[in-house]
């Protein structure tokens, strides 16, 4: 080429006068010149002036530029992606070929052109604020997403990615990557309305889920609760919070929770659900409730079990009615063949039995092989048809029957009284009657029983008023005669027994005992209570007293039959042997002729119904049955037995005390006495004492002597004889004695002497301060005082009230000298 170029430019044609080419230097390398030239005319001829410039580096440069370049076509016309270069105003610049394959337009038709004009109106605004990011963000990588209006007015998706190279010479404008998402777009606008879908149903679901009444959980294979629905929370007490992620057996009990285990595990294992198991649950605040449960295995997408998923209803109360219908249903059944009254089920239209209990056999003597499929009529059950006729009239009108009262015969023909109580009840659509008979036979008669009773409590009313008279007069007579007995004590103190005075002296000590038992028997009869109460064997006091009756008595034959191991009783013990020996006297004055007297004694228990009926307290009582074989009583003597004064005896004979005392006794022991009698067949009385849970308390022998003393006692006593006798009786066995005859004078006088003081004996009945009142008193000063207590009535009441209190000690008005002696040496000492 070289040597062509010079040929024809030495013929002078037109050739290049610069270019270059390659030449080997003398080291064999190959090395790039640039050749540039002149035609001149050199001595005459023509010649050329030329130069050689070495321009390998230059040549090299330019052919990396050159490979770039087309390294950099290849990439840019071959690229999916477009490469968009705008300058600052956004007008294009550049534009690859790839642009023809998205948008139709070749790069001709965009170059020169703002490339805003080309981007859909609804993202031309957010195009322009991503520019505008751009101008500001100098060699900073932008993002953006709009749509670009293709050629045939369609538009798509593209992604670009746009950098600000203004300051780049080399490019001096903005460089965008441009990527087609349309597809993408499109696959993401699917996948958000799938997405947007299944939300939509997971909201349905949750929402059907939080809605519905039952019980709604998920767990995951550790028994951890991973969904819940708030039924469920409700009936487990728990919040949500609380209940994911805790396990189960957080609120079931050890049995259940090792049941839910196995029901799971084979759950798990055969993947078969799970249906309705009853299941016991804890809740939050203890108490236990009850679900009926199915569940069923949860998988995932592999059809791996990943959980279970369960659905319970609270059937806690259905369970409750279940059980307390089935408990009903037993009791009914129990009720039905264990009730002691006759129950039966019958057809109402004609009467035939369709079921009897076994207390219809036992009230009527059918069995239920002879009544089953029978009518009453056929077996005159009812005694009078018409009971029946009005039995169902009643059930026909009003549903129900209760406590009718009729007459029934058992199969041997025996009448029995009944309350009839009955309800209609629907059998297979047929109306039968469900009755129940109560035999009241025993009750009529314990009504009538009953009747009499009343009668004799109308006269124990008058009894009342008369024995409080009795009372009374009783209390001042004691008081009388513990003058007389007092001062017949001194004077016997003071002579010998040579002393022709000594017996008319022992006579009156005598009388005055005689009066003292009538004053006895008066506040026997009185009910004024019992002297000195101690437990006693019932048994003991019948063979004694028989024993000292039977002697005298030769012509009456005496029979016990006692219970050997007899509870005891608390009594007086005089005044039992009083009660008695006054019926010992009343069987043998029954029987002129001679005859027999039963004693019997047991331990029994007295119910509620029967201690009513008795006017009594329910519980243990000892009974004692006093018979004889005597000529017995008649209805209007036995009415008035028990009447004060009232006797069958002629004048002179009786004092019609004796039978009121002993009522007034035993109702002053709180117990009850009953006699039952018919002519020409003997009486038979019947008492009840209360039992005691005490050991008997055995008497001991009192001796004749007189204790003497010399310590210190306080006389109180409002009456002024029975003051001064009872102070002479203390001074002569040696007692030091202050006396003062009210409450008020004792408080002062042993406020004063209260270190001095060793005894009081303390009357009860006074005027102003009472006797109680002035015990109480006196321990307020000094708790520790003894005090004995002295009175003309018995040991009852008011007496028995104070002694209840602390007093320690009791004697009865009139008291002899040695009896007085002996109860103040016992207290002192």
């Amino acid at each position: 080429m070289v040597v062509d170029y010079h040929i024809r430019r030495l013929k002078g044609e037109s050739v290049p006068l610069a270019y270059s080419f390659r030449i080997i230097s003398q080291d064999g390398t190959v090395k790039w010149v640039e050749f540039n030239t002149a035609v001149i005319q050199w001595k005459e001829k023509p010649a050329t002036l030329s130069f050689l410039n070495d321009i390998t580096e230059r040549r090299q440069t330019e052919e990396k530029l050159r490979q770039s370049e087309e390294y950099f076509k290849e990439i840019t016309e071959n690229s999916s992606d477009v490469i968009i270069i705008t300058d600052k105003n956004g007008d294009v610049k550049y534009c690859s070929r790839s642009i023809e394959r998205f948008s139709g337009y070749k790069p001709e038709e965009l170059i020169g052109k703002s490339g805003f004009t080309f981007i859909h109106p609804d993202d031309v605004e957010r195009a322009a604020d991503d520019f505008g990011k751009a101008i500001l963000a100098v060699d900073s990588a932008i993002p953006n997403e709009f749509r670009l209006v293709l050629k045939d007015g369609s538009s798509r998706y593209f992604d670009g990615l746009g950098k600000n190279l203004l300051d780049n010479p080399a490019v001096a404008g903005f460089i965008m990557n441009v990527r087609d998402i349309t597809e993408r777009k499109q696959a993401e606008s699917q996948r958000e309305a799938a997405l947007e879908k299944l939300r939509q149903s997971e909201e349905r679901y949750r929402n059907i889920l939080e809605s519905i009444q039952e019980g709604y959980f998920e767990l995951d294979l550790d028994g951890n609760y991973t969904f819940t629905n708030e039924t469920n929370c409700r009936f487990l007490g728990y919040t949500k919070e609380e209940l994911i992620g805790m396990n189960y057996r957080r609120h079931t009990d050890e049995e259940t929770a090792k049941r839910l285990y196995q029901l799971y595990y084979e759950l798990y294992r055969t993947g078969k659900p799970i249906e309705l198991l009853d299941l016991e649950s804890i809740r939050k605040d203890g108490t236990k409730a009850i679900y009926e449960t199915s569940a069923s295995l949860i998988r995932n997408s592999e059809g791996k079990p990943i959980g279970f998923r369960a659905v319970s209803r609270d059937v806690t109360e259905r369970k409750s009615m279940e059980e307390a219908l089935r408990q009903s249903e037993e009791k009914f059944r129990k009720a039905f063949y264990t009730s002691p009254d006759s129950m039966a089920i019958s057809r109402l239209e004609d009467g035939m039995y369709i079921s009897i209990n076994p207390g219809f056999t036992r009230g009527t003597k059918y069995t239920e092989k002879d009544i089953i499929g029978k009518t009453s009529i056929e077996f005159n059950i009812w005694d009078n048809v018409e009971d029946r006729q009005r039995l169902v009239a009643k059930l026909k009108k009003d549903g129900e029957v209760i406590n009718l009262e009729a007459t029934f015969r058992r199969k041997n023909g025996e009448i029995r009284y009944g309350l009839v109580s009955a309800s209609v009840i629907d059998l297979n659509g047929v109306p039968h009657l469900l009755s129940i008979t109560r035999d009241i036979t025993e009750r009529k008669r314990v009504e009538e029983e009953k009747r009499k009773l009343e009668e004799r409590l109308q006269n124990a009313h008058k009894m009342e008023a008369i024995g409080t008279l009795a009372g009374g007069i009783a209390h001042d007579f004691n008081n009388l005669l513990m003058g007389i007995q007092g001062y017949a004590s001194l004077v016997l103190l003071n002579i010998s027994q040579n002393d022709p005075n000594y017996e008319k002296l022992k006579r009156i000590e005598q009388q005055v005992q005689s009066g003292a038992d009538l004053t006895r028997q008066l506040l026997g009869f009185a009910r004024g209570g019992r002297y000195e109460v101690k437990p006693a064997d019932i048994n003991d006091l019948l063979q004694k007293t028989s024993s000292m009756f039977g002697r005298t008595k030769k012509e009456i034959t005496i029979q016990m039959k006692c219970e050997k191991d007899l509870c005891p009783v608390e009594v007086d013990i005089g005044q039992m042997e009083q009660v008695f020996m006054n019926l010992y006297v009343n069987a043998w004055q029954a029987m002129p002729g001679g005859g027999y007297i039963y004693l019997e004694t047991e331990n029994i228990f007295l119910n509620d119904e029967q201690a009513l009926l008795y006017s009594v307290k329910p519980g243990k009582y000892v009974k004692i049955t006093v018979t004889d074989t005597g000529i017995g009583m008649d209805e209007k003597t036995r009415a008035r037995i028990f009447d004060p004064f009232f006797t069958t005896k002629e004048m002179g004979r009786g004092t019609g005390l004796g039978l009121a005392t002993v009522y007034g006794i035993i109702k002053g022991h709180k117990g009850m006495i009953n006699v039952y009698s018919e002519l020409g067949h003997g009486t038979t009385f019947t008492i009840y004492l209360p039992a005691s849970e005490k050991e008997v308390v055995k008497e001991e022998t009192a001796t004749g002597t007189i204790e003497r003393g010399t310590e210190t006692i306080l006389l109180v006593d409002d009456e002024k004889i029975v003051l001064e006798v009872s102070r002479e009786l203390l001074e002569s066995m040696g007692y030091r004695v202050y006396s003062v005859e009210s409450g008020q004078e004792a408080i002062a006088l042993f406020t004063e002497k209260r270190n001095e003081i060793d005894l009081v004996i303390l009357d009860m009945i006074m005027p102003g301060i009472s006797g109680g009142e002035t015990f109480d008193r006196l321990r307020e000063i000094n708790p520790g005082i003894k005090v004995l207590l002295s009175s003309g009535y018995s040991l009852n009441g008011e007496a028995q009230t104070i002694m209840d209190r602390g007093c320690k000690g009791f004697i009865q008005k009139p008291f002899q000298i040695e009896k007085l002696s002996q109860k103040v040496r016992e207290m002192l000492d």
